[in-house]
């Protein structure tokens, strides 16, 4: 089974942002990954925890999650897969965000997102 969690930061940023209907459009998109764990792009990797993206309009989406069993497991057999979504940014901002989340990981590890 494929767990989602959102960052509580991220989930109020998405709440800030975005209208009350439009912010459940996105929530409800991070959750399909529990149907569908291989959706997104890999845009980074740093000791086996993977960064992916999904787009929404003008935006996108990061979440990390362990490369290993993500690559090794068909859909079926994901057991206990954790995917943890961390920041938002807009195309601009794309490269920086996604530099301060292997810094992140570099330093603390996958439990420096709270």
């Amino acid at each position: 089974m494929v767990r989602i969690t959102i960052v509580r930061s991220l989930a109020l940023e998405i709440k800030k942002k975005f209208s009350k209907s439009e912010a459940n459009k996105i929530l409800d998109l991070l959750y399909t990954l529990e149907e569908s764990p291989s959706k997104g792009k890999t845009v980074g990797n740093v000791g086996g925890v993977i960064i992916r993206e999904l787009k929404y309009k003008g935006f996108r989406f990061y979440f990390v999650t362990d490369g290993f069993v993500l690559n090794c497991m068909k859909e079926k057999e994901l057991i206990d897969l954790l995917m943890h979504f961390v920041r938002m940014s807009d195309k601009r901002k794309q490269q920086k965000v996604i530099d301060e989340i292997k810094e992140v990981l570099r330093n603390i590890g996958p439990s420096g997102f709270v």
